[in-house]
């Protein structure tokens, strides 16, 4: 049987707080929304803004070649290797999908929360292509800021997925410290476990079991994908006083509640697995398997003949979802004679993006000092302020904020 999914308390209003005037650094602005006030004009309180801070990607043949350099600085990857890569880049434009799909995020959390009546402004940042993340802050600190809530695009527990953004917020705030400037910076947490994500993904599931007109289920399988990482980093993922391998654990939770929840609502015994994408790193280096091109053949050899696949460990379609999944994956598919139902990740989902804004709200009420009772489903909420040792850094130390290391 699932597990009961609690219902996200009703928003309060904020008291008041004066805004800086005057657009910030990394503001989206659309004529819907240009000169028009907030509801009740309400403050985040005490957030001045809020920020929507993703990996990032290129948006021109020009800059592929510079983004991949920086996404794997320090790695040794010699540019022969990071030419492969940037064909699946050329083959669309040189653009990904990700920067706009991380701006519709950033107006739709923005509508929700004028929805709610507040007026808090909300930036966005990349940390591997403009709008860079230190620019932005800066900008944001020059028109008023003084307390920011990030909102990161990565919703799992790991290095790559969680630590990584903190450390390059802690280095965007050393540059501003070397500058003389002052700004604090929290973020939400990891929100894997929050009910909006694993609800949105199940109904996504559900509809798209519907749609792939399967209806033998010894044919059927559902195919839930993510991006592996080295297993070292699995391995050490979540609270360093913990057991490790949450980044997989938490992927397993939702997979199986998934197909708790689509198997009640369309009356059917589903099955299915947690499969890979987008390995990278040297050969000999272990990373989490199975591959999905592997397992799509395995599944084709058993007699199975339609598949599911969902996306569940991305927010959005970038580059390893429309490539890795639509592309190769698919061809694969065709190949050894499955028919492939790709069902779409959580994007701007109204109900994955009150999700959001529940969570910036839940932050704020604990920046505040109040006692909030943090909503978890499966598993277990995460901790607003990462323990120290949480998913380390295996190669080099660094400071990293929004923890307590």
């Amino acid at each position: 049987m699932s597990s009961p999914i609690a219902e996200p308390p009703e928003p309060t209003a904020r008291p008041d707080r004066p805004q800086a005037a005057g657009p910030l650094p990394g503001a989206e602005h659309t004529p819907e929304s240009a000169g028009q006030p907030a509801p009740e004009s309400l403050a985040l309180e005490p957030y001045d803004a809020v920020l929507v801070l993703s990996f990032g990607g290129p948006e021109g043949e020009e800059e592929v070649m510079p983004f991949l350099r920086r996404v794997t600085g320090g790695r040794g990857i010699p540019d022969e290797r990071l030419a492969e890569v940037a064909e699946h880049y050329y083959a669309r434009g040189g653009r990904s999908p990700i920067n706009g799909q991380t701006r519709a995020l950033q107006q739709a959390i923005r509508a929700e929360l004028r929805r709610r009546g507040f007026s808090t402004p909300v930036l966005v940042a990349n940390r591997n292509s403009e709008p860079f993340l230190p620019d932005v802050l800066r900008g944001a600190q020059d028109s008023g800021t003084e307390r920011l809530l990030v909102v990161t695009t990565s919703a799992y527990a790991s290095y790559s997925s969680c630590r990584q953004y903190r450390e390059d917020i802690a280095e965007a705030l050393s540059q501003l410290s070397d500058e003389g400037r002052s700004l604090q910076v929290d973020k939400i947490r990891q929100y894997a476990t929050h009910p909006s994500f694993a609800r949105v993904n199940a109904r996504l599931v559900t509809d798209a079991v519907r749609a792939s007109g399967q209806e033998d289920d010894d044919k059927l399988r559902v195919v839930f994908v993510t991006h592996s990482i080295p297993t070292a980093m699995d391995d050490t993922s979540g609270p360093g006083d913990g057991e490790g391998n949450l980044y997989e654990h938490q992927h397993d939770e939702i997979a199986h509640v998934i197909l708790d929840e689509a198997g009640i609502t369309l009356d059917r015994d589903l099955r299915g697995a947690l499969v890979f994408c987008s390995r990278s790193g040297r050969p000999e280096q272990p990373w989490l398997e199975p591959d999905i091109n592997d397992h799509l053949r395995q599944l084709a050899d058993s007699g199975v003949t339609d598949v599911v696949v969902a996306p569940i460990g991305f927010v959005s379609d970038h580059m390893e979802v429309v490539h890795d999944l639509d592309t190769e994956a698919a061809e694969t598919a065709a190949e050894v004679g499955l028919r492939m139902t790709r069902v779409p990740t959580v994007g701007t989902d109204a109900e994955f993006v009150m999700g959001l804004v529940d969570l910036a709200e839940e932050r704020a009420a604990q920046a505040r000092g109040e006692r909030v009772d943090a909503l978890a489903w499966p598993g277990e909420a995460m901790p607003p302020i990462c323990a120290a040792g949480c998913c380390p850094n295996l190669r080099t130390a660094k400071p990293a904020a929004c923890g307590r290391d």
